[in-house]
């Protein structure tokens, strides 16, 4: 009898979290303790053993196995639980070390960015310590939906918002627009709604910025399924429930929400 897909909150979680033993680089990837290549260079270099057997770069591990860099115990059992994704609402101007700062020491040393936003803009970042989660949601934000506020000097006038729209970036490429929508202001700034397949906070700017607009702020509000919410207010962080990270993974690149 033929089995059908797993589900895909099982798929989630079975890449987050494998019951067996895998790469060496890997768990110490997905552990949050170094990258893929960093690791690679520590095994080649033979600075790390496995049950005080010297590593090569087809050695396999588990959390549970004795694993010493240089002699000093490594802890990779983080690695064990997985899937660990944090949610922050950074404010512009912020570094991403200082909204690291904030998060629980327990949850690692070593955080990924998941497609961070310019320094000089802000709004909903995703970090995790787990390597190869983050090279999973890295290559999913290409096809999400995301939801930005930018903020312009002046209204924009009928030709610069079907400029927007037509999605034309510096590098020839081209994003798909969905939405640009008025979204208030007072004085001479005006606030718009955008939404994009695929977009970064570099390239919405550049969007606007390509038809003569003057960006002073792009905040990201929502990555495909996740959002920012009113109840997480500026310099604050959570981590996601399963369910979102579950969504998150394996949501349809059709819709922001």
């Amino acid at each position: 009898m033929r089995r059908g897909p797993a589900p895909r909150r099982t798929r989630a979680r079975a890449a987050a979290a494998p019951d067996g033993p895998e790469r060496l680089q890997k768990l110490l990837s997905r552990a949050g303790l170094a990258s893929r290549r960093e690791a690679e260079d520590w095994i080649r270099a033979g600075r790390l053993t496995v049950n005080g057997v010297t590593a090569t770069l087809g050695t396999r591990a588990t959390p549970a196995d004795q694993l010493r860099l240089d002699g000093r115990l490594v802890h990779a059992r983080a690695a064990a639980g997985g899937g660990h994704v944090f949610l922050c609402h950074r404010s512009p101007g912020e570094t991403l070390a200082a909204a690291i700062a904030r998060l629980p020491r327990r949850a690692g040393k070593r955080f990924i960015a998941v497609s961070p936003m310019p320094r000089v803009d802000g709004g909903l970042e995703l970090l995790t310590p787990d390597g190869e989660l983050a090279l999973t949601l890295q290559r999913r934000v290409h096809a999400l939906v995301s939801e930005f506020g930018v903020r312009v000097r002046g209204a924009l006038d009928e030709t610069q918002s079907q400029g927007v729209l037509r999605g034309e970036l510096d590098s020839g490429a081209t994003l798909e627009v969905q939405r640009l929508e008025a979204a208030g202001g007072e004085g001479a700034n005006r606030w718009y709604t955008l939404t994009a397949r695929g977009a970064s906070g570099k390239e919405v700017r550049q969007l606007l910025e390509r038809q003569g607009a003057l960006v002073s702020r792009v905040l990201r509000t929502q990555l495909g399924p996740v959002a920012l919410g009113r109840a997480l207010g500026r310099g604050h962080s959570r981590e996601l429930e399963p369910a979102e990270l579950a969504a998150l993974v394996a949501a349809p690149a059709g819709s922001p929400g």
